[in-house]
């Protein structure tokens, strides 16, 4: 079964720390390329984020760390490799500017990087009701996105109330979307062909519940009206078999002693059900034994 969940401009860094729900946002160039940079800080002083060129716009996966001012971070290729080196020193958030290298590892060659921090608050596609913009790691060929998170700019674990897809190159809204949800930080959004019509669509986390189970909301592209619209999809821990074009569904329960799995398939873009099976711990046997699917509800 494959897993078809993909873990995901104006030059600006957001600079955001998980633990205190702080940010800092940038202005920047890499050489004299406008470039923006999404990064997060975990307790442990990793940061993972995501760094795009504003000619290009597709978000490239950084990591690194940030330890007595030396901000360090590795450029992932699409392979997931290493690819280049950020380096700046003297960082902090609460820094107005701030100046380092972008290094090829591959040739070494070297080149200036300068930021100046931005001033707190929204950003030009911002609506009347407010909220902050938050990069997304995932991208299609030809748009990124944005989620929006209810609250300011200091409330970084917030609320998902929006989607919005920015074309690249142009940096032009081209749609936004309903979708409430826990926010995922900087994977939010994944993509996937979850109606199996050969086009992209794409998801946004909604929900962890307890132990392994979350929820997503899907949008299907709509080739006619060249928009994505809410595919009604339901389930838990959703994943979806291209091959065999089938999506399948698990749900553990009550710490994993009842499990229920679903198999469906896709008729006018509504999921059908094809089989559903049922498993409760069985003290004796000492493991999951199928059961009729009422004894898993």
């Amino acid at each position: 079964m494959t897993n078809w969940f993909i873990r995901g401009f104006s030059a600006c860094l957001l600079f955001a720390h998980a633990a205190s729900g702080q940010s800092v946002r940038y202005t920047g160039l890499v050489g004299t390329a406008p470039v923006e940079l999404t990064l997060m800080k975990s307790d442990h002083g990793r940061i993972e984020g995501l760094y795009a060129y504003t000619r290009f716009g597709t978000p490239i996966g950084l990591s690194g760390t940030l330890k007595q001012g030396l901000l360090q971070l590795t450029e992932r290729n699409s392979l997931g490799k290493s690819s280049a080196s950020l380096t700046i020193t003297g960082f902090a958030d609460t820094t107005a500017t701030a100046a380092g290298t972008w290094k090829n590892l591959a040739t070494g060659r070297q080149i200036p990087l300068v930021l100046t921090q931005l001033p707190q608050g929204g950003t030009e596609y911002d609506t009347a009701s407010g909220g902050h913009e938050l990069l997304q790691e995932a991208s299609l060929p030809n748009i990124y996105f944005k989620t929006v998170l209810a609250g300011n700019a200091d409330d970084y674990s917030g609320y998902v109330t929006a989607v919005r897809l920015v074309e690249k190159r142009t940096n032009r809204l081209v749609q936004e979307v309903v979708a409430g949800g826990q926010s995922h930080g900087l994977s939010s959004v994944q993509v996937g062909d979850y109606n199996f019509d050969g086009h992209p669509d794409f998801e946004v986390f909604e929900s962890s519940y307890a132990g392994p189970n979350t929820s997503s909301v899907y949008f299907l592209y709509n080739p006619l009206t060249k928009r994505y619209v809410n595919s009604g999809f339901t389930g838990t821990s959703l994943e979806f078999d291209a091959r065999k074009k089938r999506i399948y569904e698990r749900n553990s329960c009550c710490a994993g002693s009842s499990v229920t799995t679903a198999e469906y398939k896709v008729v006018r873009n509504r999921m059908v059900l094809v089989a559903e099976h049922c498993y409760r711990w069985d003290e004796k046997k000492q493991q999951l034994v199928e059961r009729k699917p009422s004894a898993c509800r």
